[in-house]
């Protein structure tokens, strides 16, 4: 019986032993390079170093964006007890916040990893970082902070979850923001704690490049304010505004009211979150006159002063009605413009043949993308001449049957009263890298000139008149002359133009002498007036009036004063009536003027550029030697003496250096 049960004992050690050398053959020889694939998979992690996304500053070095550095806990429900849950329940609650519940019932939840808590602060982080329990585990999370919350939203765009930019300038320059990520080789024990890093393995994170723009946070502020006490008060759907320095093309501000925070972006609707200045087109209805009368001006095929029939206000055109909100019966081509004569500019286009008129609104922009750094941007629409109906060219002439986007329009309104030139609108002022070294200086981007300086004088001094005497009184300014454009067009709903929706707009610039800033305000179907004069131009008066106040200086106006009417030089010097030019062949005028009423005393012309010195003082009737060249550094008559007849000035030039570039 002994013998049996030793039998059994041996037979049963025997057959172990060779279990055992069979598991031990089938780890070591057959599936060895299996195991060693994955033991290593478990123990060397290669991670991932995210780099530290760029930051965003306004004009002024004033930080609009930056990143803090946040925390994400995730469990692996595989790895943990019930006790280690309690355990993480109190921990996260004591350091936290939160009830021990809300965390038991998270790691309740189904599924193998989950996150019990999302973007937690790093210096509350660190208060956990001894904390050690198996299956608990933490990610970098880092959280892209929009410090002013809604200010400059449409301009910022936001980050989405996945840190990459969405919309607005995180978008645009999302490469550039995100910069390189970095590696690093990690070993893990068999729990999955950190032993150590592949230090010669480590590939470090590039920081991304610095974004400063051209907007300035204080007009920027001004702008939404004015935008939504504007919607507040005339009622509307929504409103842009855009602020522009005309002689550079840099926006200055850009605002969609209402607004949304990028902090929170996922509160608000794709609608919200659109830019409608360049994204939405519209008919431009009146605003538009102005590119129409500045192609008949540069081509000479009209005179300010000739009178035009207006029908009293109702004009049949090739069986299609024409009407003014103003009725009168007869109006100078200036006329026009201030009261804004739907029939008169009908009239008045038809001395543009069609290519003529395409060409120069296509110069202007039209039709076409402006190239801002912004995404989204649409052309708007300009058909071609061969696409034309009997009346299109008509109705283009006072802003219909053409769509154009904010930003195109303000960019255009820009070539009209800064000499003629357009340039492309800019909002990156320069990009920064990590190091501090620049990698982009923004310059003025001219893309062609589409009018003549002259035919920029004398829109400007239409366009003041507009506000002076027509349809835009209520965005006249005490201290500074203003010049502008109202505009209202009814929308098209449902094929059919609205006799209740209007788009109110107003267009605006000053000083007009020597414009610094120009001013796009339209509000989408305003429920309290719905006129761009009663509507749109008071707002712009509110957004001009507070930004002169932060530097009355920089906004000198050396006339503000009623401009007098267009004279004509002719040929023949002993005549003095105006020509009434009907033909782009005319042969009688050689150039136009502005004659202006004097001001007294002598403006200070310190820091103005060479060729605006010479325009003030060619003005005022004050003849003048030049020396050197540049900006006005000093004048041989002192700011404020009388002005006497025949008084002779001298003005000594430099040319000033700024970051190694000549400015004059």
């Amino acid at each position: 019986m002994s013998n049996s049960r030793a039998l059994i004992v041996i037979v049963f050690i025997v057959v172990f032993f060779a279990a055992l050398l069979i598991r031990l053959f089938d780890i070591q020889i057959i599936k060895s390079d299996n195991l060693k694939f994955f033991a290593k998979r478990q123990q060397i992690v290669v991670e991932k170093v995210l780099a530290e996304r760029g930051l965003i500053y306004d004009r002024n070095n004033l930080l609009l964006v930056y990143n803090r550095n946040d925390v994400s806990f995730y469990v692996d429900l595989r790895m943990i007890t019930k006790k280690d849950k309690i355990k993480i329940a109190n921990k996260f609650s004591t350091v936290f916040g939160g009830s021990k519940q809300s965390y038991l019932s998270a790691m309740n939840d189904s599924g193998k990893t989950i996150c019990i808590l999302k973007k937690a602060p790093s210096e509350k982080a660190l208060l956990v970082k001894d904390f050690k329990i198996n299956g608990l585990f933490y990610r970098e999370d880092p959280t892209t902070v929009y410090y002013y919350k809604d200010l400059a939203s449409h301009v910022l765009g936001y980050v989405g979850s996945d840190y990459k930019g969405v919309d607005g300038i995180e978008r645009s320059c999302d490469d550039l923001l995100s910069g390189q990520d970095g590696s690093m080789v990690v070993l893990r024990d068999a729990i999955g704690d950190m032993i150590t890093v592949e230090e010669s393995q480590t590939k470090a994170a590039v920081p991304g490049a610095s974004i400063y723009l051209t907007i300035d946070k204080t007009y920027q502020s001004i702008l939404e304010q004015e935008l939504n006490d504007g919607l507040e008060k005339f009622g509307g759907t929504s409103a842009v505004g855009i602020i522009m320095n005309p002689n550079n093309g840099q926006i200055l501000a850009l605002a969609n009211s209402a607004d949304y925070d990028p902090n929170e972006y996922w509160k608000f609707s794709d609608t919200v979150r659109r830019d409608r200045a360049v994204t939405d087109s519209y008919e431009p209805g009146s605003t538009f006159k102005s590119f129409t009368m500045a192609a008949l001006l540069d081509k000479n095929l009209c005179n300010l002063d000739e009178n035009i029939y207006v029908e009293n206000g109702r004009f049949k055109f090739k069986n299609v009605y024409i009407t003014d909100a103003h009725k009168s019966q007869w109006l100078t081509v200036r006329g026009v413009i201030e009261e804004s004569s739907n029939i008169g500019m009908s009239k008045l286009v038809q001395r543009l043949d069609d290519d003529t008129f395409y060409k120069y609104l296509r110069a202007f922009g039209f039709g076409n993308y402006t190239s801002v750094e912004l995404p989204g941007e649409v052309r708007g629409l300009l058909r071609k001449p061969n696409e034309w109906g009997q009346v299109t060219k008509e109705f283009m002439s006072f802003g219909y049957g053409v769509m154009v986007t904010p930003i195109q329009l303000i960019s255009a309104y820009a070539a009209i009263v800064n000499g003629g030139v357009l340039f492309q609108p800019q909002i990156i002022e320069k990009e920064v890298g990590h190091n501090g070294q620049l990698i982009y200086q923004s310059s003025p981007k001219e893309i062609r000139r589409v009018i003549s300086e002259n035919t920029s004088l004398r829109m400007r001094n239409l366009l003041v008149g507009v506000v002076k005497e027509g349809t835009g009184t209520n965005a006249q300014l005490k201290s500074v002359t203003v010049g502008g454009k109202t505009g209202t067009s009814q929308k098209l709903i449902d094929g059919k133009y609205s006799k209740e929706q209007y788009n109110s707009s107003f267009v605006g610039f000053f000083p007009a002498d020597n414009p610094q800033i120009v001013c796009l305000i339209l509000v989408n179907s305003p429920t309290v007036g719905r006129y761009g004069g009663s509507v749109a131009a008071p707002i712009f008066k509110n957004v001009a009036e507070k930004i002169i106040d932060l530097n009355p200086s920089q906004f000198k106006d050396f006339q503000n004063i009623p401009i007098q009417k267009d004279i004509l030089i002719t040929k023949n010097a002993s005549e003095s009536k105006p020509q009434n030019l009907t033909t782009s062949n005319s042969t009688d005028s050689t150039k136009y003027f502005l004659s202006l009423q004097k001001i007294n005393n002598m403006p200070d012309l310190k820091n103005y550029s060479l060729k605006d010195a010479i325009l003030i003082l060619s003005k005022l009737g004050i003849k003048y030697k030049i020396y050197g060249s540049g900006r006005v550094v000093s004048q041989s008559i002192q700011p404020g003496d009388q002005i006497q007849p025949g008084i002779f000035c001298e003005l000594n030039c430099k040319e000033q250096m700024v970051a190694g570039a000549v400015v004059y």
